[in-house]
């Protein structure tokens, strides 16, 4: 259902409040370039930080201006069910193809939670849904049984993951257990490895500053032509180190800011800007991709 480049794109802002006419040049750009679909209000959106107003605004934006032109995976996510169907429900009436639902954070629910919780939101969501399971920010872990229980359950209702566990012995194991579920890649680093087990695609951080190299390298990848897709692999990955030389996604928006004189590097407290030294990892990782 989904595959290629799939940035989680990046949420500007101009002072306090979302910039919501740099947003729109910067969905024309990505599409322009290439990407295969968009991920409005994931982690690199800062969607931690956006009040449900500007959630669901910035959802509503990211539909209008694809205007089918890709699908738009809208984040639904939240550490409270409730709140996760209330974006649900917002995302739907917004217009938005898929739905991106992240294991509950903070609360540290038991595999029993997690399937009661993702159970709950199936049941009552219109549109397909992609888990996110990303451990190292959550703490909780969609197990392999959990996601093969969960996609056999509902077949038609939740048909795809975003796995950035960093353990790619799960694709394996998904495949065998879930055939039928869409793999995406939720590391780039680790997304040419990905392809040969089975996943089809990267939820991407790099895509946001280099997606016409990222919709090429997956392009490659998907063909099987792994000569090329390594060479651009090779020619990415000091930026797929760079986009975490500080707290994400502060690498990617200055390096935007590098790109572009309207997207500004601002990110929301808790996070900061920059500091010098990732500025300079950027700098150089971009200069080493050629962009």
């Amino acid at each position: 259902m989904f595959s290629g480049s799939i940035p989680a794109l990046a949420t500007p802002f101009r002072g306090s409040d979302f910039d919501e006419a740099a947003y729109r040049r910067f969905i024309d750009w990505q599409i322009d370039n290439g990407t295969s679909a968009l991920v409005p209000c994931g982690t690199t959106g800062e969607s931690a930080t956006l009040d449900n107003d500007e959630h669901h605004k910035i959802i509503k934006t990211c539909v209008e201006v694809a205007a089918g032109r890709v699908p738009v995976i809208a984040g639904a996510g939240s550490n409270d069910t409730q709140t996760a169907l209330w974006h649900i429900k917002e995302a739907q009436t917004a217009g938005a193809d898929a739905l991106l639902l992240v294991a509950p954070y903070y609360n540290r629910p038991s595999q029993e939670g997690l399937l009661a919780h993702f159970s709950y939101l199936a049941e009552r969501a219109d549109l397909p849904i992609v888990l996110y399971n990303v451990p190292g920010r959550t703490v909780t872990d969609i197990k392999p049984e959990t996601v093969i229980e969960l996609h056999n359950r509902f077949p038609d209702k939740i048909v795809a993951l975003k796995d950035a566990s960093g353990d790619l012995e799960r694709v394996t194991r998904h495949r065998m257990g879930a055939p039928g579920l869409c793999q995406l890649s939720g590391d780039d680093p680790l997304a040419l490895a990905g392809y040969a087990l089975g996943q089809v695609g990267c939820i991407s951080v790099t895509a946001n500053v280099a997606p016409r190299l990222c919709a090429d390298f997956h392009a490659a990848a998907a063909a099987g032509d792994f000569a090329t897709a390594r060479e651009l692999n090779e020619k990415l990955f000091p930026l797929h180190k760079a986009m975490f030389a500080d707290a994400s996604p502060a690498p990617a928006k200055y390096a935007l800011s590098k790109l572009f004189d309207w997207f500004s590097p601002t990110v929301r407290l808790p996070i900061v800007e920059c500091s010098a030294a990732a500025k300079q990892a950027v700098d150089e990782a971009m200069a080493f991709a050629g962009i």
